[in-house]
């Protein structure tokens, strides 16, 4: 039996992060603004578009199946945490923790992360790893910024800042 481990993913993993995502935001329908879902929530040509556009997604596998997938995306100064899924009941068993620490760990950037103000679950795991919530004001200043996302989505978005990005010098 093999340990669980962490591994950057590859073109071939495009079907289960796919699957992993579209399964995991199952939990979003009736939570997100009905505007804002989609069937499937990611199409898979989104899905292309982001890794061309540099998200390097990361998983967990376990006896040779990615149970969690997040990407890591460096825009500019910052480095984003973007699409963070884990399998449905394999949540909360610490695989979203795992990835975070690895990620993180890859990074001397600031990190933000965005996410749906309405999935307050989502808010509590980043804060629960030392992220803080940033003003609204700044957070439409930060996705309009640093992600390329409708307007619609900034309205009903929240972002979260790490320690280095609160801790940065301003100006």
């Amino acid at each position: 039996m093999n340990a669980p481990h962490i591994r950057r993913c590859t073109d071939a993993d495009a079907g289960a992060i796919f699957e992993i995502i579209n399964d995991a935001a199952e939990a979003y329908r009736g939570v997100i603004p009905a505007d804002r879902w989609h069937e499937p929530y990611m199409p898979m040509e989104e899905l292309e578009g982001e890794i061309a556009a540099g998200v390097v997604f990361w998983g967990l596998e376990a006896e040779g199946a990615l149970l969690g997938v997040m990407g890591l995306q460096d825009v500019r100064d910052v480095t984003l945490i973007r699409h963070a899924y884990v399998r449905p009941g394999r949540q909360q068993s610490g695989i979203g923790g795992r990835l975070l620490a690895l990620l993180l760990a890859r990074t001397d950037r600031p990190v933000l992360i965005g996410t749906w103000a309405a999935a307050d679950w989502a808010v509590r795991f980043y804060e629960k790893h030392g992220f803080r919530v940033v003003t609204p004001t700044e957070k439409d200043r930060l996705l309009r910024t640093y992600w390329r996302i409708p307007e619609r989505q900034i309205e009903t978005s929240v972002v979260l800042a790490d320690a280095r990005w609160r801790a940065r010098p301003t100006g």
